[in-house]
């Protein structure tokens, strides 16, 4: 993180990584949190994804394409898994893995009933810390499921915490910390602390397994034949794997006792629990859960072999006690002398000091509670990748006792070249354990500042041949890779191009290789958006859910066309990226000149459109706002929702400086001839040239009249300005909801400021009045753009109506302080996000703990939705640094 000529430990780490003299980044949290219930282990001829793998059967039946478990570890290819079991004693399965509500149990969709929480992370995970809650009363399993399913969507969902098992205290805190002494020596220290005024038993079991890669019938990259883990000695465990080679896992004794209680069985499904036929293997998946909780001594190997191996500890901590265990996970030929002696703690000291040099380049200006949040904001971020596999072709063809399946066409039309393989971050481990190619591109922005290497290596996978479709589509999702994403990928190199270099020493072959990539894609989303070649876009839903008032991925009602505002700002967002990027490259590249001057002519093409296509293209001028259309024949209607829709024109907004401009001589002569021959097209771009020290040209959708107006309800407590950022909808939306018929059908939309009360996409998101990090970020650094341009010559009222006359870069600054305000402690340590849940702010063990919650209820800034999806809320830590040091957002210029 350090910018400075002397590079920290850690920096120096990352160094070697990137040049690959070390692979420091071999091991790392890459196991998901949930593997059940995903697109990829669903077999069933019906795609019911849902009920085909559920949590009941994770146990019992092996995975094929990924391993979860319970803040663990595994190589980068996911061959050799470590994870903690846990049993208290009083529950009914053992807890090796984070439990939830699947899509049709909950009343607001998927969701996690756990208690975690990211504690600490360095880039190559040469330190890691995270925290699991676990009650020590009977986990309530059904009760969750059962509240779950009797609320209505009208309600809030009904959280573990909801259930009191946490109010007596009767829990423990179980830490997990990794620390390498080198990239293939790995130190493990589970600290559990009783929190209860009683002393309390819990059976710990670290286990190590591998990936069931010989279970399906196939060979090749990634298919392995049965590896073997057996006992090394009292100590320590002995793992064989033809690929990863020869590893060791030592496990230091309890006190008073000189050897360690193993158990073996194998990573095979247990047919006869799952599918009430007999068992092919003696060993199956689910021999710790029936040898510890149903007392079976039969279901573990008594050879002391398989291919999932745990050291069994049972514990009596004492009451409000702790104990520690320590392991060690090493490759051979780098055996410690002693596993356990001095040297054990004295790297977990040195790697947690490197951890806070690694960060002292936070602003000082900050308070220690601000630290802790920017902090853990990175640690989810960097917890939150995962070992993503998933070959298209391999999953529709079958594999052994899975049959092949139509899949109703899911994913077919990618069955030619997608191949994922590959450490990628995601958006939550288990809510959304598969990547979102938009939300990934936000994550890379405070990425940048903490990985730079790995922020532009993950941009780039996604534009390579094994994941770019050929037609030049980016994948969205495993749900269906071929929904249209917002367009944020361009937007995403250009920013981290910028973040991660200061000017002069930026990493242009990173650029070019992009841009050459990104001109596919922006050709398959006009070839396919714009069938018409109108310049007005239709992209669907675009990312935005249930945010319009049709379920836009699907055909409208009468063969009725949707015109949208947001997939036509989309595009004109697209378009000034990629002139932006082509100016840079051109300015030492003449060759790009070319591609540079038919960017800003689509761009103009765009602006114009959408502003006069048709007499007033999307705006309309009576109400001052953007708004989608419905056409049937020559008749268009104005579907007078006030949303983010209306609001992302605003994102279409680029500066050029004259002199650049002046330099490049083939795009200065072919923009003057624009300008001056396709007026009507020209209408939209301003130039400011009183002062010659500042002289700049503004591209941008609205003009400079349309802005203000737009600006007027942005900043209108009434309509979307919240205490705690931007509403996705308008607040006068609660009291005069949106009504659109057709066809006898009446369609509505309202403001709900906390949890969707609609079904569409499962329930379990909504854009119809919450605070979302990610496009508050972007209207936060559009702002700074319109800044750059108009200066202290346009100012608006923030708050409308109060008086208060601001630039847009103090607008900008009030807008960051808003959402860095959900974080805030208030006198009596309350932070907006914790709800009505008041133990954050006064239970010393709950105190200091962070959740980065998806998005943000619009009136009371409580945390909704996925609450581990640090990806996009990380954000935070670039909201925070540049609002604190008052530098823009959008890096330098």
């Amino acid at each position: 993180m350090s910018e400075n000529n002397f590079l920290d430990a850690e920096s120096q780490r990352l160094a070697e990584d990137a040049r690959r003299d070390e692979n420091w980044k071999r091991w790392g949290p890459y196991l998901a949190e949930r593997q059940w219930a995903t697109v990829r282990e669903d077999y069933s001829p019906d795609g019911s994804t849902w009920d085909y793998f559920p949590h009941d059967h994770a146990r019992s039946r092996a995975y094929r394409w990924g391993e979860d478990g319970l803040l663990g570890i595994c190589d980068r290819q996911g061959r050799l898994c470590f994870a903690l079991a846990l049993w208290n004693e009083r529950d009914r399965i053992l807890k090796e893995r984070l439990f939830g509500l699947t899509n049709t149990q909950g009343n607001h969709g998927e969701d996690v009933k756990e208690c975690y929480f990211y504690l600490d992370s360095t880039p190559t995970y040469s330190y890691c810390k995270a925290l699991y809650k676990y009650p020590q009363a009977e986990f309530p399993y059904a009760r969750l499921v059962e509240e779950n399913q009797r609320r209505t969507a009208e309600e809030g969902e009904y959280e573990l915490l909801d259930t009191g098992i946490f109010d007596d205290n009767c829990y423990f805190d179980v830490f997990v910390e990794y620390a390498k002494a080198s990239p293939n020596d790995i130190l493990i220290r589970i600290t559990i602390e009783n929190r209860s005024s009683n002393p309390a038993l819990l059976h710990v079991l670290p286990t190590v397994w591998y990936k069931n890669t010989w279970s399906w019938s196939r060979t090749g990259e990634g298919y392995w034949p049965k590896p073997q883990i057996k006992v090394d000695n009292p100590t320590q465990l002995i793992a064989d794997h033809v690929s990863l080679g020869r590893f060791y896992l030592a496990a230091e004794p309890l006190p008073g006792q000189e050897s360690v209680n193993f158990l073996f069985t194998d990573n095979e499904t247990n047919f006869e629990q799952v599918f009430g036929v007999p068992n092919t293997n003696l060993y199956v998946k689910d021999g710790f859960h029936n040898y510890v909780i149903e007392q079976k001594t039969e279901a573990i190997n008594p050879d002391n072999v398989g291919t999932k191996a745990a050291a069994h500890y049972r514990l009596e901590i004492p009451a409000q006690g702790s104990l520690t265990l320590k392991l060690r996970l090493f490759a051979e030929g780098e055996a410690p002398q002693q596993p356990f002696g001095q040297d054990f703690e004295r790297i977990f000291s040195k790697r947690i000091q490197e951890t806070e040099e690694f960060y002292a380049d936070l602003p000082n200006n900050i308070s220690p509670e601000e630290r802790r949040i920017l902090i853990q904001a990175c640690a989810g971020l960097l917890w939150s990748k995962q070992f993503y596999h998933y070959s298209v072709a391999d999953w529709l063809a079958g594999d052994g006792n899975y049959p092949t399946s139509d899949r109703h066409g899911l994913n077919h039309d990618w069955a030619q070249h997608l191949y994922n393989r590959d450490i990628i971050s995601v958006p939550d481990k288990w809510e959304y354990p598969w990547y979102a190619t938009w939300d990934l591109a936000f994550h890379m922005i405070p990425m940048a500042k903490i990985d730079p290497d790995y922020a532009k290596q993950q941009l780039i996978l996604f534009l390579r041949e094994w994941y770019m479709h050929p037609n030049g589509a980016l994948p969205a999702y495993e749900l269906g890779f071929s929904d249209t994403n917002p367009p944020v990928h361009a937007w995403a190199c250009w920013r981290v191009y910028k973040l991660t270099a200061p000017k002069g020493k930026r990493d242009r072959l990173f650029l070019a290789r992009v841009f050459q990539k990104l001109l596919l894609n922006f050709t398959w989303w006009v070839n396919r958006q714009d069938a018409e070649g109108k310049n007005i876009f239709a992209g669907g839903f675009l990312g935005l859910d249930n945010i319009g008032v049709f379920d836009r991925s699907q055909s409208l009602p009468s063969g009725q066309q949707l015109e949208q505002a947001d997939a036509t700002g989309w595009m004109a967002f697209y378009c000034g990226t990629m002139l932006s990027m082509a100016l840079e490259l051109a300015s030492e590249d003449p060759a790009y000149e070319d591609i540079a001057s038919k960017f800003f002519e689509h761009f103009m093409a765009i602006s114009s459109a959408i502003n006069t296509f048709g007499g007033t293209g999307l705006w309309d001028e009576q109400d001052g706002f953007y708004y989608d259309r419905l056409r049937c024949e020559k008749k268009s209607v104005p579907l007078r929702v006030r949303s983010l829709v209306g609001l992302l024109p605003l994102l279409a907004v680029e500066i050029l400086e004259q002199p650049m401009i002046e330099r490049l001589r083939g795009f200065s002569k072919r923009m003057r001839w624009f300008l001056e021959n396709r007026p009507e097209l020209s209408k939209q771009i301003s130039c400011l040239c009183e002062d010659p020290q500042h002289k700049r040209r503004l591209l941008a959708i609205p003009t400079r009249e349309r802005l203000e107006r737009i600006l007027d309800y942005l900043l209108d407590e009434n309509e979307f300005l919240s205490p705690y950022g931007i509403r996705s909808l308008s607040k006068i939306h609660r009291e005069q909801p949106y009504s659109f018929k057709v066809d006898e059908a009446e369609y509505r939309v309202e403001y709900q400021p906390a949890e969707s009360n609609s079904g569409l996409f499962g329930g379990n998101s909504n854009w119809r009045g919450p605070i979302w990090f990610p496009l508050n970020y972007l209207l936060i650094e559009a702002l700074e753009r319109y800044y750059h341009f108009y200066g202290d010559t346009l100012q608006v009222e923030c708050p409308r109506g109060s008086g208060c006359m601001m630039n847009l870069a103090q607008v900008a600054k009030e807008l960051s302080r808003r959402l860095n305000s959900l974080f805030c402690p208030d006198e009596s340590g309350v932070c907006p996000w914790h709800g009505d849940e008041v133990r954050f702010a006064t239970d010393p063990h709950w105190q200091h703990l962070n959740l980065f919650h998806e998005y943000f209820d619009g009136d009371t800034g409580r945390g909704l939705g996925a609450s581990h999806q640090t990806g996009w809320t990380a954000l935070i830590a670039r909201l925070n640094i540049g609002n604190r040091i008052n530098i823009p957002i959008s890096g330098s210029r």
